[in-house]
């Protein structure tokens, strides 16, 4: 099966994935709730929240110029933005295909080293994670009602997780563990020749040299402040709507951070965009809070079109202006 085929099946799989989800969610959707909540949309807020998003990206972009200058290169801002633009833009076709796009845009422009690109990229996805499993701690000791609410208001959720709890994992683990020991040890020689290994072992590479970026450059203050910014410009493209529908506008910081968290756990499901699994999570969380299930469904439909339809336009600009602004090269 060559490469081609490969990718349209990944797309065909992840996109079936997402849109079932989807269907499962709206089958039900009263249009006429849909057609009164778009009527009556306050607009300004729906442009702040793009505003948010849009220098959410520009952040990102300073701060990866300033990951790669320790390795002596100075990329242009107008690349740098693009090539994060086109992360995004990539991943609506498929998940985590714009970690490569990013640096190979980079390499292609900028004639930065794709191994250099991607250590640094790599860094910023463990960033990533770091934050939001912190914001998720922080979550659950301040509103540990919305995660119980979330599981009873979803009997699949609760069975699923009473499964594990009853299951006998907790034994199988220690065991499979010792197994795994047991094997490295024997047959080591032999693991470190697969191309699996040599695989994982690029990675870790990578993952060091975005390490050692930080830790060579200047300003690390201000790349924790860039860091923090763009997580603060990410709850706010998501807290900033619920002031333009009347059905979720007394909704207080603590409930936004309740589903911009659970909701940040949708747009990592490998599904394009978050489609479906966004929409679930957001809009059961938002149920818990206290906002009827109608309207809850319409504010995860509309808030993820805008912010889709924001990534798709951006995308395409920045597709279309690389070569532009590059012309030279």
């Amino acid at each position: 099966m060559n490469k081609q085929v490969k990718n349209i099946l990944k797309f065909l799989i992840f996109l079936s994935a997402g849109l079932f989800l989807f269907w499962l969610i709206y089958k039900d959707q009263d249009i006429d709730v849909l057609i009164d909540a778009v009527e009556h949309i306050n607009y300004f807020w729906i442009s702040l929240s793009l505003t948010a998003g849009i220098l959410s990206h520009v952040v990102r972009a300073i701060r990866w110029q300033m990951m790669v200058h320790p390795y002596g290169y100075r990329p242009s801002f107008a690349n740098s933005f693009f090539a994060v633009i086109s992360t995004y833009f990539a991943n609506l076709a498929i998940p985590r295909l714009g970690e490569i796009t990013r640096p190979s845009i980079l390499k292609k422009y900028e004639n930065i080293p794709f191994s250099t690109s991607f250590g640094t990229i790599v860094l910023e996805r463990i960033i990533d994670v770091i934050i939001l499993l912190v914001l998720t701690v922080i979550l659950i000791l301040t509103q540990t009602h919305i995660f119980v609410g979330f599981v009873n208001n979803n009997p699949n959720v609760a069975e699923k997780l009473e499964q594990i709890q009853n299951s006998n994992l907790i034994y199988i683990l220690p065991v499979i563990f010792i197994l795994s020991i047991v094997i490295l040890y024997f047959y080591w020689a032999k693991i470190k020749q697969t191309g699996l290994y040599k695989k994982f072992e690029d990675i870790i590479e990578q993952f060091l040299d975005g390490i050692r970026s930080v830790q060579a450059m200047k300003g690390k203050w201000l790349f924790l402040f860039y860091t923090i910014l763009i997580w603060v410009m990410y709850f706010l493209m998501t807290y900033f709507p619920v002031f333009a529908f009347e059905s979720t506008n007394n909704i207080t910081i603590l409930g936004g951070l309740s589903f911009f968290v659970i909701g940040s756990y949708g747009m990592v499901a490998p599904v394009q965009g978050g489609i479906g699994a966004w929409h679930f999570l957001v809009a059961g969380t938002l149920v818990v809070i206290g906002i009827n299930d109608q309207d809850a469904r319409v504010f995860a439909l509309i808030v993820h079109a805008a912010q889709t339809l924001m990534i798709v336009v951006l995308g395409i600009i920045s597709t279309a202006l690389l070569p532009v602004v590059n012309h030279q090269k």
